[in-house]
């Protein structure tokens, strides 16, 4: 992610420039806000702001631990989260009941092998000093810095094996266009599991040095 957004106009390589629109929303949920540089071919170069996010690492294979994340989440963001205050030095800590966090899109998942990390941004409306702690010492709270990222979206049920040949697909498109790859590839899930596998909308995507 870029701090400062670059628009660039150019023909015959399909970039969009100054006419690029942001987009935070997606299906009427928050999601992390990006702006358009480029596409290029089927990928789009997005420069995305800083967010806040709830992440947790889990074992197992890709498929699994993405289960297994969510509901580690999911059981944060629906009521499993403590705030507590001190009032003062003589009276007892006071605490609210456990707070519900709105839902946002998407789900995102890297790592490699046997060990993953699944995360959900937090809503706009916090930051860490208002967002409710997690009951769960396992989740983090992570704020992100300004990145660039090349990122191609496709639909389907975004099998391990879906995914890792989507990733090959991008970095040649990226390598062909001159692009230096940093960390990733990040897997992107905006739909739940009912959505049927044509209207699903997943992304791989890596950050640009």
């Amino acid at each position: 992610m870029a701090s400062r957004i670059t628009k660039t106009i150019a023909t015959g390589l399909g970039l969009i420039g100054s006419d690029a629109v942001a987009e935070d929303r997606y299906k009427g949920y928050e999601s992390p806000p990006y702006v358009v540089e480029q596409t290029i071919g089927e990928a789009e170069v997005r420069a995305y702001t800083p967010s806040l996010i709830a992440e947790v690492t889990v074992r197992g294979s890709a498929d699994r631990a993405r289960g297994r994340g969510f509901q580690e989440l999911a059981g944060f963001i629906f009521g499993g989260n403590t705030v507590a205050a001190s009032i003062d030095m003589t009276s007892p800590v006071a605490q609210r009941p456990s707070e519900k966090i709105a839902m946002t899109s998407p789900v995102t998942q890297s790592g490699d092998g046997e060990l993953w990390t699944v995360s959900f941004t937090m809503p706009r409306t916090y930051t860490r000093d208002t967002l409710p702690v997690p009951n769960s010492d396992a989740i983090r709270i992570v704020e992100t810095a300004p990145q660039r990222q090349i990122v191609l979206g496709f639909s389907g049920l975004a099998r391990s094996a879906d995914m890792d040949a989507k990733a090959a697909e991008l970095r040649s498109i990226a390598q062909d266009a001159g692009f230096r790859l940093g960390d990733g590839p990040f897997h992107y899930f905006y739909d739940g599991p009912m959505t049927l596998p044509w209207k699903r909308r997943n992304e791989v995507a890596y950050v640009l040095d």
